[in-house]
C-alpha cells in the first residue's frame, strides 16, 4: 500500500467529488441512473488520468472524508456522491419529517439575494441544510463572511414541502422561499 500525505488525499478527496458529483466525463466514465460507478472502473479512470490513487488509498479517501461525500455500496463494488449532484441522477431518497429548525450557512454577499429571492439549488438538484450551526458555519466561512439563516423546516413541511436527507446526513430541499428564513 502506497502512502499519501493529507494534502494529496484532500486533492484527491476533491477531485474524486468533481467527478462523481459534476464531471464523470473528464475522466471518462459514466454514472448509472442513481449515481453509481464501479470502483475499479474509477480507479482504472483516475489512474489514467494520472491521479495517484488505488483501493486502499480510495478506501482511506472515503472513511476519513470530514464531510462524508462518498457512499460505497454494500458489497464494495460500486461508488457514489451521497448529494450535491448537478448532472442527472436519482438518488432515490425518501420523504422525510426534518426537524423544526434547520440551518444554513451562507456569506453576508449572498443575504440581500436569498432574504429577496429565496435560496435556490442553483445547478445542483436540491438546496443543502444542516441540522448543526457549526455545520453551516464551516460551509458559510467557505464563501466569504459567513452568515448563518435559521430555516424553519418544520413549518415548511407542515406546508407540506418535501426533505429529504442523505445518507451523510445533509437535509435537503428544492427552495427556500424568504418566509421560511430567520436570521
Amino acid at each position: 500500500m502506497r502512502v499519501i500525505t493529507s494534502a494529496q488525499r484532500n486533492q484527491l478527496s476533491k477531485y474524486l467529488s468533481l467527478v462523481l458529483r459534476h464531471r464523470p466525463d473528464i475522466i471518462g466514465i459514466a454514472l448509472d441512473a442513481q449515481g453509481w460507478t464501479p470502483v475499479p472502473r474509477l480507479i482504472n479512470a483516475l489512474q489514467k488520468a494520472g491521479k495517484p490513487i488505488d483501493e486502499d488509498i480510495l478506501k482511506i479517501i472515503v472513511a476519513t472524508n470530514d464531510k462524508k461525500r462518498f457512499q460505497v455500496s454494500p458489497d464494495g463494488s460500486n461508488i457514489r456522491a451521497c448529494q450535491g449532484h448537478s448532472v442527472n441522477v436519482d438518488l432515490q431518497l425518501k420523504g422525510r419529517k426534518p426537524p423544526d429548525i434547520l440551518y444554513h450557512g451562507t456569506s453576508t454577499r449572498y443575504l440581500d439575494s436569498i432574504l429577496t429571492e429565496g435560496i435556490k439549488s442553483k445547478n445542483r438538484h436540491h438546496v443543502h441544510l444542516s441540522e448543526g450551526f457549526e455545520t453551516a458555519l464551516t460551509v458559510g466561512k467557505r464563501h466569504g463572511m459567513p452568515v448563518i439563516l435559521k430555516i424553519k423546516a418544520g413549518q415548511m413541511h407542515q406546508n407540506q414541502l418535501p426533505f429529504y436527507r442523505s445518507e451523510n446526513g445533509v437535509w435537503l430541499t428544492e427552495f427556500v422561499s424568504p418566509k421560511w428564513i430567520a436570521l
